[in-house]
């Protein structure tokens, strides 16, 4: 997938968010990292998938493919904060199931917040696409969701979000 258009449209987000708050003093990076790990946590709640205990089905694929693209909105935003991209190349489906990618993600999120390298985030990135894939997301479902999410964004905050 072609990821510059929606760097593009999350740095104006971006601006336009920190433009609409009184934000100079905070530490965004440490925000947008707190803000991707509750995303993460509720993707995985809505998928169920650790919920050994319990027979309730997950939740439809289209509240979960939203979840999903929260997390992207924050992994493109951190990117943003380091000056990283990710360049889409072929992924190699995972390997585990999506409680182990879920796992896998949470650790390369620490590991990008602790030591914030270009390798570290490409890694991130490429596991967190991974995981979509195990829950069935394509590339074109994931940008059409983001482009949706986007526009709903801008209107909480044209809203007093």
């Amino acid at each position: 997938m072609e990821w510059s258009s929606l760097y593009t449209m999350q740095k104006q987000l971006d601006a336009y968010i920190e433009s609409q708050h009184d934000i100079s003093e905070r530490d965004l990076f440490k925000e947008k990292y707190l803000a991707l790990l509750v995303e993460l946590g509720e993707l995985a709640n809505e998928t169920r998938c650790f919920k050994f205990w319990s027979i309730k089905p997950r939740s439809e694929q289209s509240v979960i493919l939203e979840e999903f693209v929260d997390g992207i909105h924050f992994i493109l935003s951190l990117g943003l904060e380091k000056g990283y991209r990710y360049v889409s190349e072929m992924i190699k489906p995972a390997e585990v199931d999506e409680t182990g990618q879920f796992n896998h993600v949470y650790d390369l999120c620490t590991t990008f917040y602790c030591e914030p390298t270009e390798k570290n985030y490409h890694k991130l990135f490429e596991n967190y696409l991974k995981l979509g894939q195990l829950m069935g997301f394509d590339e074109q479902g994931v940008k059409d969701a983001y482009l949706k999410k986007n526009d709903i964004n801008y209107e909480r905050q044209n809203h007093g979000y």
